[in-house]
């Protein structure tokens, strides 16, 4: 956990255990060095079978199965059709600080490839360098989603373009500035004809060619992909350990499922500061909804090795989230002001508190960082960089 989060949690009006049950639980014992060998040597002939065949996870009564698997290859929108083209003209808008309004803010600003498609801090810096109020998550994978923003209020990767470009605390593009800017770049009438059939430029196309290129961006080069299509040397015995903890004590399987490992819910892990300076009620702004109050989406774990901080806040390292899940994750005592509040946020019942020891943290870390993909340099491509205007 981070320097001061503790501090911040607690004068925030969070409690780091259950109140008033279950109590945090003391740490199992810890096993010795020939016990975890041991331990490892029987889950890696357990989990070499197909998944279907792998030990049986912990899940609560009613909770869906899905199991962790490969990759599929992106499914493209009937009404956004991929093309080459299409993605490489989504390629240089995506790196091209003319799209917004200062001419200095990409999408590539908070969705850096060298970052893993992040940024690396704690919140995205907007107009201005305004420090906005959410983590920037990565766009990797982002073509198996269903709801975009942490608090999912867009429903397409086209409308999620769309509203960062025009939120004045982000990109704060004006749609009339924007086109007649790119306009004037001499390449881009060109590549908008080749791929829409006319070099008219709207802003809805801008969105298409962007959204088609981030669906590209996917992932599946991971160590733990390896170990999928047969590779059992690949992880360590501590990575092994680690996956079989993910799918059963540590109970990670409830929402991190599925071959992006995120069910694409959203789940109240006790974040909100509800009613405290550092507020976010999530997914309650866009549905209104009381169960919704503090809901935030389940984020993908791939590449989490390569994407800190974490939670939408971004005030965590992966050390201190594990710790925080351990312990039950925290949970905001109602006090006398809210007594009568209906809005009071709950906590989702899939937390718990875990009783893993040192050992098993250190095993489900290194499985998690199983999950990063290797580096992949991404150039910019030409267009974005120099003004090539035609002179007249």
């Amino acid at each position: 956990m981070r320097v001061g989060v503790v501090l911040v949690l607690l004068s925030a009006g969070i409690a780091l255990c259950q109140d008033p049950a279950p109590a945090r639980l003391p740490p199992r014992p810890e096993p010795t060095a020939e016990q975890a060998k041991a331990r490892a040597t029987e889950l890696r002939v357990a989990y070499t079978k197909a998944p279907a065949e792998w030990p049986k996870p912990t899940l609560d009564p009613g909770a869906e199965h899905r199991e962790l698997g490969l990759l599929s290859a992106p499914v493209h929108p009937k009404d956004n059709p991929h093309s080459k083209d299409k993605e490489e003209l989504g390629r240089a808008l995506f790196f091209d600080g003319r799209l917004s309004g200062t001419r200095q803010a990409a999408c590539a600003s908070c969705h850096d490839p060298d970052l893993a498609w992040a940024d690396g801090r704690t919140t995205s810096f907007g107009h201005d360098r305004k420090p906005l109020k959410r983590n920037a998550p990565a766009i990797t994978n982002a073509a198996f989603g269903k709801a975009y923003f942490w608090d999912g209020r867009s429903d397409s990767l086209e409308s999620q373009v769309k509203a960062v470009l025009a939120n004045p605390d982000e990109m704060r593009a004006d749609e009339k500035a924007l086109v007649g800017r790119l306009e004037k770049v001499a390449g881009y009438p060109v590549l908008f004809e080749k791929v829409f059939g006319e070099k008219a430029i709207t802003l809805d196309r801008v969105a298409q060619a962007v959204a088609c290129f981030e669906r590209t961006v996917v992932g599946g080069r991971s160590r733990f992909d390896a170990f999928l299509k047969g590779k059992s040397e690949v992880l360590s015995d501590s990575e092994v350990r680690g996956l079989h903890l993910f799918r059963t004590d540590a109970r990670c399987l409830h929402c991190h499922n599925g071959p992006t490992l995120s069910d694409g819910k959203f789940h109240n892990v006790g974040l909100s500061y509800y009613g405290r300076e550092f507020e976010d009620l999530g997914r309650f702004r866009v549905t209104k909804e009381k169960a919704d109050v503090g809901a935030f989406k389940t984020p993908s774990l791939r590449d989490i090795g390569r994407t800190a901080p974490y939670m939408h806040n971004g005030l965590f390292d992966l050390d201190g989230v594990l710790r925080m899940y351990n312990a039950g994750m925290p949970t905001l005592r109602r006090t006398e002001k809210h007594k009568d509040d209906p809005n009071f946020p709950t906590k989702s019942a899939l937390l718990k508190p875990l009783g893993l020891n040192k050992q098993d943290l250190a095993d489900l870390e290194a499985f998690l960082r199983s999950l990063d993909e290797p580096a992949r340099r991404v150039r910019p491509p030409a267009i974005s960089l120099p003004e090539t205007e035609p002179k007249g």
